[in-house]
C-alpha cells in the first residue's frame, strides 16, 4: 500500500507515469518509529520546497536485490535534483543521499564497480529505494540533513549528541525584564543571546551579569507578590524593581546596558561605567563610585572567563576534526560578540574509510538543521559541498553565511587551537573506550557470558516506608552510560504492601519486559555476525534487548525477577544477576547471585568488581533522584489540582479569596459563587469534590 506524506506546499499526485517519479513510501511493519518520523511535518525551510511530487512506485520486479533493483529504478528517474533513500528487506533505511541529478547519481550505484567496501555492502543489502525531487540542489541538501537526523540511516554519518544548546534570555513581555537561562523553542518574547556550550557556562555568565547589571532573576509571579526587597537586593545582585527601589527608567537603562554588553558593545559599556565612576568620585559620592567599581569588576570577570577572545572574529563557529584509529572527534567553539562562549566535542558515527572532510561536511549539515547559524563558519578541512552548504545555510537564515578554511592569520590560529582540543578529546575518549572494552570483556569472562555485553540494564528501587515508590533503570554499553535510555517506573499497583521491595521489583520487571516484547518482538539479545558485516556493531547503535540485567538485591529480589521472566517466556534469553551488599553493607564485599550457581564474591581489588559497583551506584543515584522528584512534586501538590475544570486562573482566584485550599474545602456553595470567575456549576463541582463522603 502506498503512503502519501503531505508536507507543506507539496502536491499529492497519482499519475503513475514513470517519468514523474517523485517519492515512494511503502507501508511496512518493520519500523513504526521510522514511518512516524517520515510522516512528521518538515521544518519550514524544507517544507517550503515547491515542485515536490509524491507518486506511486514504478513497477519493479519483486525479488530483485542490490544493483539489479537499483538499475530497475534508474530507468524511471528524472535528470533533476533531489533526495534518495536506500532500504533493506525489513524496510530499514540504509542510506539517505542528495544529488544534483537523481538519474546520474543512482546510475553510479547501479554500475556495481569502483565502490568502497562500505558502499558495496550497502548496495548488496538494498531491496527498495524512495525518491523526492526538489527545485534546486540546495533544497535537496536541506532535506537530506533533515531526513538523516530523523531516520538515522546506518551508512550515513550521524550526530550522536544532539542536545539543544542553552541561551541567555532577557525577557521582553514584562515591565521589568528578567534574565534567565533558556533551552528549547524561542516561544517567549525577548532577546536571546548564545549559543553557549553548556548550562554551566550560562550559569556562570548570568551570575556575573547579575553583579554587573543588577537584573532580576525571579519569576513574574514572585515579582508580583513581593512586598519588600529580597536577599539578592541586599547582597547587591538585583536593583529591586519589584518594590520600587529603582524606578522603571533607571531599570530600563540597566537592561539596555546588559543587552549592549551581550551584543558585542562591551567596551562602550565599560567606558560608560568608568566615566560614571569617575564622576561619582569627583562628586565625593564614594558609595555610588564603589557600586560602579564593583560592576566594572564583574564585567571584567565575565570576559576573563571566556577563554580565548579573538581580536578580529566577532561572530563565528569554528569546527575542527581529528580522525584516527577508526574514530572521529569534531570539536566546535562558539564565538559571539568577540568572546568565546564555550566549546563541545562530538564523536559522530562514521565509517572509518571516510575522509575527514566528508565526515565534517555531513556533520555540519546536520548540526545546523535546527540551530541558527552565525555569519561565519571556520573549518579545519575542506569538503566537496562546502559552497553548496554555504548557499543552503544562507537561504535558511535569509542572510549571508560564509564557510571558509583559513590558511593564515588569527583565524588560522583559532582553527589550530580548536584542532588541538579535538586531538586531546579524541585521545581521552579513545582511552576511555579502550578501558570500557576491557571491563566489558572482563565482565563476560567473570560471569561466563557468550560475548561482551553491548547493553547492560541495572535496576534499583527507592522509597520511604513504601511511599512515593519509584523503580529506576539505567543503561550502559561500550561507550559508558547511555542516559537517553534511562527509564523510571512510578510504582502503581495497589496490591503491593508498602515497603515490599520484591513486589515493586516484580512490577518493574513486568512492565519493562512486557513492553519490550510488544515493541520489539520475542527477539532477545543478539550480537551482529562480525564476519559477515564487520562494521555492524559500530553502526547499529544500542540494541533494544539487554545482554545482561543487574539487580540491586539478593535471593529474594532475584526470585521475583525470575518469576516474571519465566511467566513472559524469556527466562532463557535474559542473563540476570543479583548484586547484594556484603556484610555490614560494606563496599567491596558484595555477593553475586546467578541462576544455577552458588552465590560468590569477587576479590576486593578486582576491576570488574569496581565496574559493577559503579553501575550499581549510578542506578542507586538515578532511583533516589527520581524518588525525590516525585516526593517533592507531591509535597507541593494542591488539592485544587485534582478537580477537573479548575485551571490556573480559577485556582488563583479561589486561593486569593479564601487564602488556603483548606479554607476552600470548608466553604459553602454560596461562598464559592461569590468568587470572581466561579459560576454556580463550578462552585457545585468544587463543593462536591470536598464533600463526596457526605453525599
Amino acid at each position: 500500500m502506498t503512503r502519501t506524506p503531505n508536507p507543506t506546499n507539496a502536491k499529492s499526485t497519482k499519475t503513475g507515469a514513470p517519468a514523474d517519479v517523485g517519492v515512494i513510501y511503502e507501508e511496512t511493519d518493520a519500523d513504526e518509529d521510522e514511518q512516524d518520523a517520515a510522516d512528521a511535518p518538515l521544518p519550514a525551510d524544507v517544507a517550503s520546497v515547491a515542485g515536490i511530487e509524491w507518486n506511486e512506485s514504478p513497477g519493479v520486479t519483486p525479488g530483485l536485490k542490490g544493483a539489479e533493483v537499483i538499475q530497475a529504478f534508474v530507468r524511471h528517474l528524472p535528470n533533476q535534483p533531489g533526495v534518495y533513500r536506500m532500504m533493506n528487506e525489513a524496510g530499514d533505511v540504509l542510506y539517505v543521499g542528495k544529488a544534483r541529478s537523481l538519474k546520474k547519481r543512482v546510475t553510479n550505484y547501479a554500475q556495481g564497480r569502483g565502490h568502497s567496501n562500505r558502499i558495496t555492502r550497502m548496495i548488496a543489502q538494498t531491496t527498495n529505494m524512495e525518491f523526492v525531487t526538489t527545485r534546486t540542489e540546495t533544497e535537496a541538501l536541506l532535506l537530506e540533513a533533515n531526513l538523516i537526523k530523523r531516520l538515522k540511516p546506518r551508512f550515513n554519518v550521524l550526530m550522536r549528541d544532539d542536545k539543544s544548546f542553552p541561551y541567555i534570555l532577557i525577557t521582553g513581555d514584562h515591565e521589568a525584564p528578567a534574565i534567565f537561562k533558556h533551552r528549547g523553542a524561542r516561544s517567549r518574547k525577548g532577546s536571546y543571546f548564545g549559543p553557549f556550550a553548556s548550562a554551566g557556562a550560562v550559569g556562570r555568565t548570568i551570575n556575573a551579569l547579575q553583579r554587573a547589571f543588577l537584573l532580576r532573576t525571579c519569576t513574574d509571579s514572585v515579582y508580583e507578590s513581593r512586598t519588600r526587597p529580597c536577599l539578592l537586593y541586599q547582597i547587591k545582585r538585583c536593583a529591586g524593581p519589584c518594590t520600587g527601589e529603582i524606578d522603571a527608567e533607571g531599570y530600563g537603562r540597566l537592561v539596555d546596558e546588559a543587552k549592549d554588553f551581550l551584543s558585542g558593545r562591551s567596551q562602550a559599556v565599560k567606558a560608560q561605567l568608568a566615566t560614571a565612576m569617575q564622576a561619582a568620585s569627583e562628586d565625593l559620592d564614594f558609595e555610588r563610585a564603589a557600586v560602579y567599581r564593583d560592576r566594572l569588576s564583574a564585567l571584567s570577570h565575565v570576559q576573563s572567563h571566556q577563554g580565548i577572545n579573538p581580536q578580529t572574529v566577532e561572530e563565528a563557529d569554528v569546527f575542527a576534526i581529528h580522525h584516527d584509529a577508526g574514530m572521529a572527534c569534531i570539536q566546535v567553539f562558539f564565538f559571539r560578540t568577540g568572546q568565546n562562549w564555550g566549546n563541545r566535542a562530538y564523536f559522530p558515527k562514521a565509517d572509518p574509510s571516510l575522509a575527514p572532510g566528508e565526515i565534517l561536511g555531513a556533520f555540519i549539515g546536520q548540526f545546523y538543521d535546527d540551530k541558527p547559524t552565525p555569519r561565519m563558519i571556520l573549518v579545519s578541512d575542506d569538503f566537496e559541498d562546502r559552497t553548496l552548504l554555504e548557499e543552503a545555510l544562507s537561504v535558511r537564515m535569509d542572510r549571508k553565511t560564509s564557510i571558509s578554511v583559513p590558511q593564515r592569520g588569527e583565524k588560522r590560529e583559532l582553527v589550530e587551537q580548536v584542532l588541538n582540543n579535538a586531538r586531546e578529546a579524541h585521545g581521552r575518549n579513545l582511552a576511555e573506550t579502550a578501558s570500557q572494552t576491557r571491563l566489558l570483556q572482563g565482565l563476560a569472562e567473570t560471569f561466563n557470558l557468550p560475548h561482551p555485553p553491548r547493553r547492560i540494564e541495572v535496576y534499583d528501587n527507592s522509597h520511604i516506608m513504601g511511599t512515593n515508590a519509584v523503580g529506576g533503570m539505567i543503561v550502559a554499553g561500550p561507550e559508558g552510560f547511555v542516559k537517553n535510555q534511562y527509564r523510571k517506573f512510578n510504582i502503581k499497583s495497589t496490591d503491593i504492601t508498602p515497603g515490599d521491595d520484591f513486589g515493586m521489583m516484580r512490577e518493574v520487571m513486568q512492565r519493562r519486559f512486557s513492553r519490550l516484547l510488544k515493541e520489539h518482538g520475542d527477539a532477545g539479545p543478539s550480537l551482529p555476525d562480525s564476519a559477515d558485516d564487520p562494521d555492524a556493531a559500530s553502526q547499529s547503535g544500542m540494541p533494544a534487548w539487554p545482554d545482561l540485567v543487574l539487580i540491586d538485591g539478593g535471593k529474594g529480589q532475584m526470585s521475583a525477577v525470575r518469576t516474571i521472566l519465566e511467566e513472559l517466556g524469556i527466562a532463557d534469553k535474559i542473563t540476570a544477576i543479583g548484586v547484594a551488599k556484603g556484610m555490614d553493607r560494606e563496599a567491596g564485599r558484595e555477593r553475586f547471585f546467578v541462576e544455577g550457581k552458588p552465590d560468590f564474591t569477587l576479590p576486593p581489588r578486582d576491576p570488574v568488581l569496581y565496574f559493577i559497583q559503579r553501575l550499581r551506584d549510578e542506578a542507586h543515584r538515578f532511583a533516589i533522584g527520581s524518588h525525590r522528584a516525585r516526593r517533592k512534586k507531591e509535597m507541593v501538590a494542591n488539592p485544587l489540582d485534582e478537580i477537573a475544570g479548575i485551571g490556573p486562573t480559577r485556582k488563583r482566584a479561589l486561593l486569593h479569596h479564601f487564602g488556603t485550599a483548606k479554607a476552600v474545602s470548608r466553604a459553602g456553595i454560596d461562598d464559592l459563587v461569590a468568587v470572581e470567575g466561579i459560576s454556580r456549576t463550578v462552585a457545585e463541582l468544587v463543593y462536591n469534590h470536598f464533600h463526596e463522603e457526605n453525599r
